[in-house]
């Protein structure tokens, strides 16, 4: 199956972001973000999307840029938090080498901050943090190869697990 190296999701303020760009450099591959995709094929932001359109036509436009992510990108992909819902997606990411990114809520919503481009944290982060990151806990762990907790660990050093994570099982032995 081709396709990227290595998808990353998670929650939002995991570092998804932030740990597939190290990882991607490590690997000399190049690095994409679907929801950067979605603001420059947009022209807007995603909570511009959210406010205009409404999250069902988000994770409509959202689905469609995965599907072309996993089809056109060999590198390393980084999956929006959302993502997941979709059950084409979750589909898609089958057999791929997913790894979710996991974190506590304290961590992640202050990696976040009150950043106003996560319509879906605008009020409360911390409780809605943890809502959105138990619901979706299922479907990231569903279409995952590996788990890894980015708590207490650097960027560098979640891009070590991530890569010991999904090493050939004979080489971990």
């Amino acid at each position: 199956m081709s396709g990227p190296l290595v998808v990353l999701v998670g929650p939002m303020g995991v570092g998804k972001s932030t740990v597939g760009r190290l990882l991607a450099e490590r690997l000399g591959v190049a690095y994409r973000d679907t929801d950067e995709d979605i603001v420059a094929e947009q022209g807007r932001t995603i909570a511009e999307i959210f406010a205009d359109d409404g999250e069902c036509a988000f994770r409509a436009i959202e689905a469609r840029a995965v599907a072309r992510a996993l089809a056109g990108h060999d590198g390393v992909l980084a999956l929006g938090g959302g993502a997941v819902l979709d059950p084409r997606t979750r589909a898609l990411l089958s057999g791929r080498p997913v790894v979710f990114l996991d974190a506590d809520a304290g961590e992640a919503v202050r990696r976040i901050g009150r950043d106003p481009g996560r319509p879906l944290l605008a009020s409360d982060p911390h409780r809605r943090w943890r809502a959105l990151a138990a619901a979706r806990r299922p479907l990231y762990t569903e279409v995952a190869r590996a788990v890894v907790d980015t708590g207490g660990r650097t960027p560098e050093g979640v891009v070590e697990a991530v890569l010991a994570a999904l090493a050939p099982r004979e080489a971990k032995a």
